[in-house]
């Protein structure tokens, strides 16, 4: 399951997704997360199929590796689901007891998962695209204009970077610590959750204490290497937009434009 996790892993493709500028690609997420609220009808969702099916396309991502994201979330999506189909009230086109299922519910527990599932698998193709030294410098770049209100944009860039870099980090340290434990009679797997949960405990110490080991590691090296935050840093590599760019800017805002005017069709 651990290896299943994608967020915050990078696929290194030569695609013209990845080539495109990191600034461009995080608005295009913000508008994509909007789009999605914004559609109150299934049918839009027959867009946002096609224009995530392009983008998987033209970043040359295998299909497979994308949708193996949805599986730690799958629990989600699925209490998500009944919570809406069994609790949400309306006309009763079933009921067994104190369960009930109603049209209205149905139609709005299949509307949110469909909504998770494109939010989760859109939101996925940043990092996927996106080095975490490039998604650094594309967010503290959007943000520069609260440099001149005192808001420490690098420090909160910095930030965000190290914790999706500590994503497989720390995926990686677990399943070591799991293995381990279990060549020592541990069973993660077991139906009874008490047993469960107290087998959680030998993971989760000494998981914690290697990441707490490897933040300090981490700031140490930092502080020997002269650290003092983004204050008249320099960049070795300058940001700079190209045509691609630019007609990825110009896509975003028509997909945004289609995906308002199905709320008044």
């Amino acid at each position: 399951m651990l290896k299943d996790i994608t967020i915050g892993q990078y696929y290194p493709v030569n695609s013209v997704i990845h080539k495109l500028d990191a600034r461009v690609k995080l608005i295009a997420t913000f508008v994509f997360m909007i789009s999605l609220f914004i559609i109150n009808k299934f049918w839009p969702y027959a867009i946002v199929l096609l224009a995530l099916a392009a983008i998987i396309k033209s970043s040359k991502l295998p299909g497979k590796y994308i949708l193996k994201g949805l599986k730690p979330l799958r629990w989600i999506i699925i209490f998500t689901f009944v919570i809406n189909i069994f609790f949400l009230p309306g006309d009763v086109i079933w009921s067994f007891g104190f369960l009930r299922i109603t049209s209205q519910g149905l139609e709005q527990a299949i509307f949110m998962a469909i909504r998770l599932i494109f939010l989760v698998v859109g939101t996925s193709l940043l990092t996927l695209t996106t080095t975490p030294m490039d998604l650094t410098d594309g967010i503290e770049r959007l943000l520069n204009p609260l440099n001149k209100v005192g808001f420490p944009v690098h420090e909160l860039a910095m930030m965000m970077t190290i914790a999706l870099r500590f994503i497989p980090t720390l995926l990686d340290e677990t399943d070591k610590i799991m293995k381990a434990q279990m060549s020592r009679g541990a069973d993660f797997e077991s139906k009874n959750l008490i047993n469960r949960a107290k087998n959680l405990v030998p993971l989760l110490v000494p998981l914690f204490v290697s990441a707490f080991r490897r933040a300090e590691e981490l700031a140490a090296a930092m502080e020997a290497r002269c650290y003092r935050g983004g204050y008249n840093r320099t960049k070795m590599k300058q940001a700079i937009m190209t045509k691609a760019d630019y007609v990825a800017n110009s896509i975003q805002i028509v997909y945004l434009v289609i995906i308002i005017a199905t709320r008044f069709i």
